[in-house]
């Protein structure tokens, strides 16, 4: 009996367990992923990523490889060359949704600095000669709050990158970079699913 009751206890304990955790899981809402997914249509190679954010998190500060340290990258001051960052951040942060930078060429736009909808988007087209299969596309679009994370705790001349992924774990589903030329596909975004699309 005594044996019995026991194993009750212990299930019990165990359903609890389970309810509290279901509870949390429910509260904190789906799991969130990090995918990469890089495509090179001449060499017929393909590689997806497919991260759960909290992971990405939890072992990105155990990676300490040339620049990046602890969650952090470190940032040359050639690559500063006496930009306050902090600064334009902060003149970014409280400026309106606005186009910033548009640089054209033959009608074409080639560069697009924006705002919009709490994002900073960057749209870059490039071709190297006049052939068309030469042209590369780089679109990025980063909340700025993710943007604000980046700097929030890190010193002047670094990035809070583990920061970022847990500030991107509440920016809901969306596609942060891609970039295209002839030969390659990039794709990199944010959602509830475990495996890409």
């Amino acid at each position: 009996m005594r044996k019995r009751l026991h194993v009750v206890t212990v299930l019990c304990l165990l359903a609890l367990g389970a309810l509290g955790a279901a509870a949390t899981a429910i509260a904190a809402g789906p799991e969130r992923y990090l995918h990469v997914k890089v495509e090179d249509g001449e060499k017929g190679e393909s590689v997806n990523v497919n991260v759960p954010l909290s992971m990405a998190e939890k072992i990105l500060p155990s990676i300490n490889n040339g620049d990046l340290h602890q969650g952090r990258v470190s940032l040359h001051k050639s690559e500063i060359n006496g930009v306050d960052i902090r600064t334009i951040l902060d003149a970014l942060r409280n400026a309106s949704d606005n186009e910033f930078v548009t640089v054209k060429e033959n009608g074409v736009d080639k560069v697009r600095v924006a705002k919009s909808g709490g994002n900073i988007v960057i749209h870059v087209k490039d071709r190297e000669g006049k052939d068309e299969g030469k042209e590369q596309k780089v679109d990025v679009t980063v909340p700025m709050k993710v943007v604000d994370a980046l700097f929030a705790t890190a010193k002047d001349d670094e990035l809070d990158v583990a920061a970022a992924l847990r500030a991107l774990s509440d920016a809901g589903d969306i596609l942060l970079v891609t970039v295209q030329d002839a030969q390659q596909k990039v794709r990199v975004w944010v959602d509830s699913r475990a495996t890409a699309e």
